[in-house]
């Protein structure tokens, strides 16, 4: 890049805007970031208004292509198989995105605008100018794993909480939570508590996205393929996307763009520990029968009763059937002893066939779980809440029965 070809404020043909407009020129193409509030109807206007200048041949947006999905297409969710959802390890995801949803139709609510109507706008202006539309955020799946990995498993818990707490208050959401949102999006302003203190939140929230978004620009709409493209993104992001773009990018984008697409996996000693605490306990009944067979028979029904009683006791609280109540049970001293299938892919296997989620379960899913009481009084969450909630009642009675067959065995009777 050229020493002329630096950030620099938008050309005067352009119509002023609430929001911070910034341009970027890379050989024969021109990137125009406009920075937005994601709760604001200036900033909806202030896309319109630009687009309908007609100086833009491409409009490239921060989303990705399952948020663009779920935003096209509100009924999404009932496209999902269920089974595979739970069978492909996609539960929680699915919750948390269930989550996010509620909180951002908490916001519409209280306020009266809509999160991300300048996405919105930008969509619908891009079809009825017939632009490209690009997608150039990272998918949100993956940023949700990235975040949940880059601190240390001590913190996690306090982070979920923490996302848990936000998207299900029912209190007013404050004006300073509104302002949060006018520099991110939802996943910035529920975890912007943290990620204010911490680089390792910072990082794949933010930083990351900022590479990410640059690099997809730079595939997606490479310099000299477009003369001008519009770049619809939060305020936060604009510095960092813009600073990326003025630097000179990889030749080959796809590559690191890969990298940051990746999902740390689990450390070898994590995904050995269910393993090795099933071998422990299958080693600590031998021990027992060794001793004495009424210990051993001991040892197994405690086993059973604890991990079947918390898991079961588990998906009560969900308001689970009676007859995947007893399945748990069952299910759940076995499975912990079998790390290849869990508790809660047994619960929710169960509860989708004594209660096979309706079409208006579906309907209705996105409005029920912006209530509490929704979560229970729909099919399709509550399945969601029988799998996380029986997941971890067996993994609450895998330990507690194990500390105490090791008890029994080294400590005398516990």
């Amino acid at each position: 890049m050229s020493e002329d070809e630096v950030l620099s404020p938008a050309p005067n043909a352009l119509p002023a805007t609430s929001g911070p407009l910034k341009t970027v020129t890379v050989g024969t193409t021109q990137y125009t970031l406009l920075g937005t509030a994601h709760v604001s109807r200036e900033s909806a206007d202030d896309v319109n208004a630009l687009l309908a200048t007609g100086e833009f041949d491409a409009v490239a947006i921060e989303l990705c292509a399952a948020r663009h999905h779920s935003m096209t297409q509100p009924d999404a969710m009932g496209e999902q198989d269920l089974f595979q959802v739970f069978k492909q390890g996609k539960a929680g995801m699915v919750a948390a995105s269930l989550a996010l949803g509620a909180f951002q139709q908490r916001i519409a609510e209280q306020s009266g605008i809509q999160p991300g109507a300048e996405m919105r706008a930008a969509v619908e202006q891009a079809e009825r100018l017939t632009l490209p539309l690009l997608l150039i955020d990272r998918d949100v799946g993956t940023t949700l794993k990235r975040v949940y990995h880059s601190v240390p498993w001590w913190q996690r818990f306090g982070l979920l909480s923490g996302l848990l707490g936000s998207v299900l208050s029912r209190q007013k959401i404050s004006a300073e939570e509104i302002e949060k949102l006018k520099e991110g999006d939802v996943l910035e302003a529920t975890f912007s508590e943290f990620a204010a203190e911490s680089e390792a939140l910072y990082t794949p929230l933010i930083r990351e996205r900022d590479r990410y978004m640059a690099l997809r620009l730079a595939e997606t709409a490479p310099p000299g393929r477009y003369h001008n493209v519009l770049v619809v993104i939060g305020a936060g992001h604009l510095q960092g996307t813009g600073e990326h773009l003025d630097a000179p990018l990889p030749q080959a984008p796809a590559e690191e763009r890969k990298t940051l697409e990746a999902t740390p996996a689990p450390s070898k000693i994590w995904k050995a520990l269910p393993w090795v605490v099933s071998a422990l306990v299958l080693i600590g009944f031998a021990i027992g029968f060794s001793r004495n067979t009424d210990l051993g028979w001991q040892l197994v029904s405690e086993w059973f009763l604890i991990n079947g009683v918390l898991s079961a006791g588990a998906t009560i609280i969900a308001l689970a059937h009676p007859v995947t109540v007893l399945a748990t049970f069952v299910a759940a001293p076995l499975t912990s002893l079998n790390p290849t299938i869990g508790a809660g892919f047994v619960a929710a296997g169960v509860e989708l066939y004594m209660r096979r989620p309706k079409v208006r379960d579906f309907a209705t899913l996105r409005n029920d779980v912006t209530q509490l009481k929704g979560w229970w009084k729909n099919r399709v969450s509550r399945t969601l809440l029988v799998f996380l909630l029986a997941t971890i009642g067996s993994a609450a009675g895998t330990w507690i029965a194990g500390f105490r067959i090791a008890g029994a065995l080294f400590g005398g009777e516990v």
